[in-house]
């Protein structure tokens, strides 16, 4: 994704850096870039009445993130079908670590329902082409990655 993300003064909590919830609105912000390439967007509820929702999404924390500190996030489909899509983000430091992972499910839904819908055939060709993009890429660690104690 183009251009670092800000961390506002208020999302900063009393152990001095970054809240939780706010690195899922980062996530969020930075996605919105990628959906607008496949072709979701305010223009796509608009004229067709239909949207994505997000049904979950994991976030991995990695680095603390500190007010002042300038972000970037990736966005990568890693597998999808004609009514849904999994996607994989990382968020990058202006120095180059990785802050934190998120990884989420989205649906594509017909608001005239609500209900889970395929995607209409030029939509799903978009997203099956980000995702043809994406498989050429190195393989990411921490996809499908779970919440587990150790033994």
């Amino acid at each position: 994704m183009s251009g670092f993300l800000e961390i506002e003064p208020d999302w900063i909590d009393y152990n001095d850096h970054l809240n939780m919830g706010y690195y899922t609105v980062l996530f969020d912000r930075a996605a919105d870039e990628a959906f607008a390439e496949m072709g979701f967007g305010p223009d796509y509820v608009k004229n067709r009445n239909h949207t994505t929702f997000s049904a979950e999404f994991h976030v991995c924390y990695l680095r603390e993130v500190k007010l002042g500190d300038r972000l970037r996030s990736s966005f990568r489909i890693v597998a999808h079908d004609e009514k849904r899509f999994h996607s994989f983000q990382e968020l990058y430091h202006e120095d180059g670590w990785i802050a934190a992972t998120g990884e989420g499910m989205t649906l594509h839904v017909d608001l005239g329902g609500p209900k889970v819908a395929p995607m209409p055939p030029d939509i799903f060709a978009r997203v099956s082409a980000m995702a043809s993009e994406h498989a050429q890429l190195p393989g990411v660690e921490g996809v499908g990655r779970k919440i587990t104690m150790p033994r």
